[in-house]
């Protein structure tokens, strides 16, 4: 499964830094460099939507290290409780984003 998350900001210039800032950190802490994949942003009604790509490497790291976390979202499909992981670990980052699953 390869999961695809699109990202809707208000801010895109801080939040774009901070989700590479986050994003960084992970791959730092799972030792999987080049995850992932960002799309060209389109903007419409004040916010601004892209898509991020998670690479298997990146993506099977973060399922395996946080697999309990992720398992305490008790409803939905796999790459709906991932999503909502990303979500929360972008928004603890510092990222003012919203996260939804496009799978």
């Amino acid at each position: 499964m390869d999961v695809v998350l699109e990202i809707s900001t208000k801010n895109y210039t801080d939040d774009l830094l901070n989700l590479k800032k986050a994003m960084s950190h992970m791959e730092s802490l799972l030792g999987c460099y080049n995850g992932y994949v960002l799309s060209e942003p389109t903007t419409n009604f004040g916010w601004t939507f892209f898509k991020i790509a998670f690479k298997p490497d990146l993506q099977h790291g973060i399922e395996t290290k946080f697999a309990d976390m992720i398992g305490k979202y008790g409803w939905g499909k796999p790459e709906e409780k991932f999503g909502k992981f990303m979500s929360d670990y972008l928004n603890t980052k510092g990222c003012n984003v919203k996260v939804k699953s496009t799978s």
